[in-house]
């Protein structure tokens, strides 16, 4: 899915007292206060969908896959996203049913 799609479902959620072109300013406004939220450091939890957080990786020593030569990664923040309970049930139903 992309975002195009996300607004177009979202247009199609709200009615036709909506325009896609305003979907998009909605859309767009939330996922940049996700990432606003996310660069400083903050956590976003949304019930019934899940979490995303920031977490600090740790300093780890890796391998150059060319020369074979130990090489040390250094510590850095990522992103990630923790799915809810019900969100892990919906899509564990997708198991369930064969395509």
């Amino acid at each position: 899915m992309t975002k195009a799609d996300l607004v177009e479902q979202v247009a199609e959620a709200i009615g036709p007292g909506i325009t896609k072109k305003d979907c998009a300013l909605v859309v767009d406004g939330f996922l940049n206060a996700v990432k606003l939220a996310l660069a400083n450091g903050e956590n976003i939890e949304i019930r019934g969908f899940g979490t995303f957080k920031v977490r600090k990786r740790k300093t780890r020593m890796a391998r150059n896959p060319r020369t074979g030569e130990a090489v040390e990664v250094p510590s850095r923040s990522v992103p990630v996203f923790k799915p809810s309970k019900h969100l892990r049930a919906r899509v564990e139903r997708l198991d369930k049913v064969s395509f």
